[in-house]
């Protein structure tokens, strides 16, 4: 997971959550497995097991002495000895990725936290199929891992622009479960490439779709996934990064332990206004995929910029994420 990264079955945080770094790791190995991707893997300083977790999980890595992103395990559910993290140096990120080059080498100790799964697999799922573009294949590794020992049945679909940046190629042509993968290249053949409307089985009971990548790349397959008939509830998606739209009319919050109100300018966010007044929010990927400003809604209703609640629970209009949304009604009283 680059930046930040998560699903629409994230589960709600009753105030705000915050982020906790109760483990700290070393660095057994760094390799750069393809362009600009780093591969880290991470173990325990005295050799003991580490904490489990479910594929599709992540931790929150402090990358930076205050900063903290979150990043998807991509190695072998079963395997308890190490973490595995991929991580694309972007040039253009907020300080996360690009902290990465000069801090983290072999040998150094890393803040992280416990495993977080909110991109989980679907219980009783009898087929599923995965798809990863770009960086976004790091959840899909373990949850292939994952499907493969139990004996269920799945399809592996990796998509990269370009050979030179498809990281952990080698390993999944390596992998036991090697003939469900198939890798599709957007400058190799057109045959190749992949195509939803080829590439996807027909929508049944039972059958579920995991997609993860950059935004665009996930807004082709759910849509083409929707028009072969596949219902929400079997599109499961993680997203990177998201883009925020930060425009609207200047609103007041009211912190309904206080009784306190604090303006909230044009253009400017929640997260930002509290701070100014002196109230600290616990923040993260500052996107609305995270979660970790999540906050009830006591009344007035949030107009909602974020990815990481599901419909139903925007609808509901009772929680809110600090860092992006807004409000819809002159006035928003929050739970704080």
């Amino acid at each position: 997971m680059v930046s930040a990264t998560f699903s629409e079955a994230a589960v709600a945080a009753p105030v705000v959550a915050a982020t906790e770094l109760a483990l700290t790791l070393v660095i057994a190995r760094r390799e750069e497995q393809a362009s600009g991707i780093v591969v880290l893997d991470l173990v325990d300083p005295d050799g003991g097991a580490l904490p489990p977790f479910e594929p599709g999980a992540h931790v929150d890595v402090e990358v930076a002495p205050g900063l903290v992103r979150q990043y998807s395990l991509c190695g072998d559910p079963a395997d308890a000895s190490t973490y595995r993290l991929g991580i694309l140096l972007d040039p253009a990120s907020r300080g996360g990725s690009g902290a990465l080059p000069p801090a983290l080498r072999a040998g150094a100790a890393l803040r992280i936290g416990s495993p977080r799964n909110l991109f989980p697999l679907a219980p009783g799922a009898r087929r599923s199929i995965l798809i990863g573009g770009g960086i976004g294949i790091t959840p899909m590794v373990a949850m292939a891992y994952h499907l493969h020992r139990i004996s269920n049945d799945f399809t592996l679909h990796y998509c990269v622009r370009t050979p030179a940046i498809a990281a952990f190629a080698g390993e999944l042509q390596e992998a036991p479960f090697r003939d469900r993968v198939h890798l599709h290249v957007d400058d190799g053949a057109e045959a190749q490439r992949f195509d939803p409307a080829r590439d996807l089985p027909p929508p049944a009971d039972g059958v579920h779709l995991y997609v993860c990548g950059p935004d665009g790349f996930m807004a082709f397959v759910i849509a083409a996934a929707e028009r072969l008939g596949y219902g929400a509830a079997r599109i499961h998606r993680e997203y990177f990064k998201a883009d925020v739209d930060r425009s609207g009319e200047a609103f007041e919050i009211v912190l309904a332990r206080s009784n306190r109100r604090i303006a909230v300018d044009a253009g400017s966010t929640i997260v930002a206004a509290l701070a100014k007044a002196g109230v600290n929010i616990e923040t993260s990927c500052e996107e609305g995929i995270c979660g970790t400003c999540l906050c009830n809604v006591v009344s007035g209703t949030p107009d909602h910029r974020d990815v990481y609640l599901t419909d139903e629970e925007k609808a509901a209009n009772d929680q809110m994420l600090l860092c992006c949304s807004r409000s819809k009604t002159p006035e928003l009283v929050l739970d704080l």
